[in-house]
């Protein structure tokens, strides 16, 4: 996995969860800044009291007179006689500090001294024999931090064969200015995110009400549970035109509900009587055609209702094995001698509304025997879902004419035509009935090995949870 997709997982997905990560970010890139400033001023300032200190030291002792006392920095700190060495006191591996060197080299050399030689370096005080025997001599004060290292300063006179070497004790006010950052950045990350976090939720639970609030209207249209106007002045304003537009919608719905049950009665009326009375017609194929007429009409009539009637069902959802409800599907198309075969069949139970999903595969299942001559339906499990497959030998359809056949009176050509039946609503019917359910509808041409079309496949997919 590469670096940008470990981004993305780790990236939150929520409103709070990002702008709370990019406080933080922001606020520990600043904070970092300001503590790497302060610390490298706080470390040179401190680095210089070291090195001043231990010039004064080597300067006193070259001119043989008693060391001055040490800066307010490192006042009451340890330090011991200057030593006398013939040789010089850096070991092997130990690291010279060039820096500070250099700045020694100038100390010396403003109090009239200019050493043939000089080295500066850091031990530990645990390597270090004097600086540990130092130590030892006087037990350290109530609340006094022991150093660590010790800073080793040692120079040869012009002239001189022997080094002059002072140890100057480095105080623990680095470890101490660390702890001190690290503290005021955790507090100021309590109280900046803490108080962000709280503002955030402020904001972003009536957000999440309202979501939810949506997802239920999308699913029940049903108006009651409306959330009250609560928040920040901009999100209370969305909710409160949130809740018109759902009045506004289920006022639309209820009119069309109300519309569409008037037009059914008021043709279906009259369809019933051109029944009886194409009876007298004594011309039987036209009589015949007649009646084909009327069904065609009534079952055209039958879809628009019930297309109508999907987004707001009243019956509720239960628990239902779904490979035995398309078994009973395919048995009533085998009873009608249609050449309809069973696939791999796998058990899954989940809540559907069985009257309604036998509809759908009855749209699929005609639609696939209609164009394809045969079907095959089967039934399995794909990434945490049932879906139900109905495939056919047929011609299919072309790749641009594929998204459109699930829009209303939508017919392929030159297979796809008025004269084979159909007002070009069963795909449609089925697709909003899958989306009742929180499920798909997908058609896909299936390619043979020469890579023509052998047919169409349409899979329904509906979530088992």
């Amino acid at each position: 996995m590469g670096l940008l997709s470990r981004i993305a997982v780790l990236w939150p997905r929520s409103l709070r969860g990002q702008v709370l990560l990019a406080i933080a970010l922001a606020l520990f890139l600043a904070q970092g800044i300001g503590a790497l400033l302060l610390y490298r001023a706080q470390h040179e300032r401190l680095e210089g009291a070291l090195v001043h200190s231990a010039a004064f030291r080597l300067a006193a002792a070259a001119r043989g007179d008693e060391p001055p006392p040490p800066p307010d920095a490192l006042r009451g700190r340890r330090r011991g006689p200057v030593e006398r060495l013939d040789m010089s006191p850096l070991r092997p591996g130990e690291m010279r500090r060039a820096e500070d060197e250099s700045e020694l080299r100038e100390a010396l050399t403003e109090q009239d001294l200019a050493p043939q030689e000089l080295v500066v370096f850091r031990r530990p005080v645990t390597q270090d024999a004097p600086a540990r025997q130092r130590l030892f001599r006087r037990p350290p004060r109530h609340g006094e931090s022991l150093p660590d290292d010790v800073l080793i300063a040692a120079m040869r006179p012009q002239g001189s064969a022997q080094w002059l070497v002072a140890r100057v004790f480095v105080p623990p006010a680095e470890r101490l200015l660390l702890t001190t950052l690290l503290g005021q950045t955790l507090f100021i990350y309590t109280v900046l995110v803490g108080a962000m976090w709280l503002l955030l939720r402020r904001i972003t639970r009536p957000l999440a009400a309202l979501t939810a609030r949506l997802e239920r209207f999308a699913e029940t249209r049903d108006r009651d549970g409306q959330l009250s106007a609560e928040g920040p002045d901009d999100i209370a304003r969305l909710i409160a035109a949130h809740n018109a537009m759902e009045d506004r919608i289920a006022s639309l719905l209820d009119e069309k509900d109300v519309m569409l049950g008037a037009i059914g009665h008021d043709l279906k009326t009259p369809l019933a009587a051109l029944r009886v009375r194409i009876e007298s017609v004594e011309d039987e194929g036209e009589r015949a055609r007649m009646a084909a007429t009327i069904e065609d009409i009534t079952r055209t009539l039958d879809d628009i209702l019930s297309l109508a009637r999907v987004g707001r069902p009243s019956d509720p959802q239960e628990r239902t094995e779904l490979s035995a409800l398309v078994l009973s599907v395919v048995e009533e198309y085998e009873d009608m001698g249609e050449p309809v075969e069973v696939g791999e069949m796998s058990r899954v139970a989940l809540p559907l509304r069985a009257t309604w999903i036998r509809r759908a595969l009855r749209n699929l299942i005609g639609n696939a025997l209609r164009y394809g001559a045969k079907a095959e339906v089967s039934v399995g499990r794909e990434h945490g879902r049932a879906v139900v497959r109905i495939v056919d030998e047929g011609p299919g359809i072309a790749e641009h004419q594929i998204a459109r056949m699930l829009e209303p009176f939508t017919r392929g050509e030159p297979s796809r035509n008025s004269e084979t039946g159909g007002a070009g609503l069963g795909l449609t019917l089925a697709r909003a009935i899958a989306e009742q359910h929180g499920g798909t509808l997908v058609l896909a041409n299936r390619l043979g090995p020469d890579g023509k079309v052998t047919g169409l496949e349409a899979v329904l997919g509906l979530p088992i949870g």
